[in-house]
């Protein structure tokens, strides 16, 4: 039986080598937001929604199911903050959240 010898590779990695200067600005800000998603979201809110589209400073996050958007729609404030803080610039200005696969 032939072994498998592929790595798995961190999302934000992947999209680098695929979109590479396409809308250079906005893919650039997408690939920080993947890149920084996890640490910023939290673990629990990670394995509910995923980032899934930056237009401006708006980021569209999926989330799992409407009780999800409900329980980001109070923590919105915090969550763009500490995205920024991770980013270490402004990206975010809002986020909208949508149900949908991830």
């Amino acid at each position: 039986m032939k072994k498998d010898t592929h790595e798995a590779a961190h999302i934000g990695n992947v999209l680098t080598g695929l979109i590479g200067g396409l809308r250079p600005e906005a893919e650039e800000g997408m690939l920080g937001i993947w890149q920084v998603w996890d640490r910023a979201a939290g673990d629990e809110v990670a394995r509910n929604a995923r980032p899934a589209a930056f237009k401006g400073s708006i980021l569209l996050v999926h989330v799992t199911s409407p009780a999800w958007i409900h329980h980001l729609q109070f923590s919105k404030p915090e969550l763009i903050a500490r995205l920024n803080t991770e980013l270490g610039q402004p990206l975010v200005s809002e986020i909208k959240f949508k149900v949908g696969s991830f």
